[in-house]
């Protein structure tokens, strides 16, 4: 992989030219960046993309925080490590924003990706298509990643509903019992998809599972024609899919503004 090419590649298409992410939200370019307004407090706030220099960046800042205060919206501004100006971090911190943990951004060829995993015996995929499943995926949300699930929930709902052909969603069975799930977003008109939300009950770790669900979700990708999978990944999951063929292109850090 052309790590450089690949990377342009990323933030031209998903970060320059990203596309709302949920029924009603909107994309403006102003200022500078590009951002997403959601249509409701279920949806996400936050600035995508930056093209910024010394002379320009704290004017833009204040101008996101006004924008999004001004409705009463808490925002993320999605940091990544190779944005300029390189001081972006502390400008931020400055204005008054709090990081998140660091994430790491990860990309894959699909065709370099194994479409099939074994799963632990008695455990078996389960497709989401409708509100029983995500109240299932909602349910493993809680209990792998701990708070409450009803903003995710109320997300994917929408999704499903007003924008199937953009999100995949499949949990783990256990019998009756959900023990890991996940999600993937899909991006007509580029080469890529993202795996998200995959997150696994703490009793069914180290079971292969989470391998599974990256293996479901890269058959999806490749039978509807996309290059790439892209993953920002926690430090529990960044290990594993490397194993599996994961190159690390960049860092990327959530910085909120609490209005």
């Amino acid at each position: 992989m052309d790590k450089d090419a690949v990377l342009a590649a990323y933030d031209q298409q998903m970060r320059r030219n990203a596309q709302p992410d949920g029924p009603g939200a909107v994309v403006e370019r102003a200022d500078g960046v590009v951002r997403q307004t959601a249509a409701d407090s279920s949806g996400w706030n936050g600035v995508i993309w930056s093209d910024l220099d010394q002379d320009t960046a704290d004017a833009a800042i204040a101008a996101q925080v006004e924008h999004f205060a001004s409705a009463g919206n808490e925002f993320e501004w999605k940091l990544y490590s190779h944005d300029r100006p390189t001081d972006l971090t502390e400008r931020l911190l400055a204005a008054g924003f709090e990081p998140e943990p660091e994430e790491t951004l990860l990309v894959a060829e699909v065709a370099g990706l194994p479409a099939e995993a074994e799963l632990p015996k008695g455990v078996h995929l389960l497709p989401v298509t409708d509100p029983a499943g995500v109240e299932l995926v909602a349910d493993v949300h809680k209990q792998a990643f701990g708070g409450n699930a009803d903003r995710f929930k109320q997300q994917l709902l929408a999704q499903l509903s007003g924008n199937p052909d953009t999100v995949v969603a499949v949990v783990a069975m256990a019998g009756e019992l959900p023990v890991s799930a996940a999600r993937m977003e899909l991006y007509p008109g580029t080469d890529f998809v993202g795996l998200w939300g995959g997150g696994t009950v703490p009793a069914w770790r180290g079971q292969g599972i989470y391998r599974a669900l990256v293996a479901f979700r890269t058959r999806i990708a490749a039978e509807r024609g996309y290059r790439y999978v892209q993953v920002d990944a926690s430090e529990q999951s960044r290990p594993i899919l490397q194993r599996l063929g994961f190159v690390p292109l960049s860092t990327t850090t959530p910085y909120l503004y609490t209005a």
